[in-house]
């Protein structure tokens, strides 16, 4: 089963049970999935479905920060329990002890000395992490070997 059906049967499950906030999200997930598919002409596969989920957990997390900078907490809960739906169609993430040996071991293959090579070092971590790693994070830990 393909990660846009497990999703749709999860979406078809939380209306069934009455869960709105839930049937709201993944609502929302399965729309922006069926455009890209729409847009591809034909069917996703589900590494691409993965980026676009990742895509709207990150835009979660931004929104939680920005309300939670204004004093908006109601706002920023639901968009952290949207975030924690999200979560659970992603794979787990590497932790960031297993991220800085990835990125010591990219730094070595690519020769990288200093801060003007993170264009070469990052595309090759997020190549090697195959989604799992957290691009902000990666980045920091890239830029804190190259200094």
């Amino acid at each position: 089963m393909s990660l846009l059906d497990t999703i749709q049967s999860d979406m078809y499950a939380a209306m069934k049970s009455g869960d709105k906030h839930k049937t709201g999200t993944l609502r929302v997930a399965l729309s922006k999935l069926k455009d890209k598919k729409i847009e591809k002409r034909e069917d996703l596969s589900d590494v691409e479905a993965l980026k676009i989920i990742q895509n709207l957990v990150k835009q979660r997390k931004e929104a939680a920060d920005i309300y939670k900078e204004n004093g908006r907490n109601d706002l920023m809960e639901n968009e952290n329990a949207e975030l924690e739906i999200l979560n659970a169609y992603l794979p787990q993430m590497m932790s960031e002890d297993d991220l800085r040996v990835l990125v010591k071991k990219v730094v070595e293959e690519t020769g990288a000395s200093g801060l003007s090579d993170i264009g070469k070092v990052m595309p090759e971590v997020m190549k090697q992490s195959a989604g799992k790693a957290d691009g902000k994070m990666a980045q920091s830990i890239v830029r804190e070997l190259l200094q």
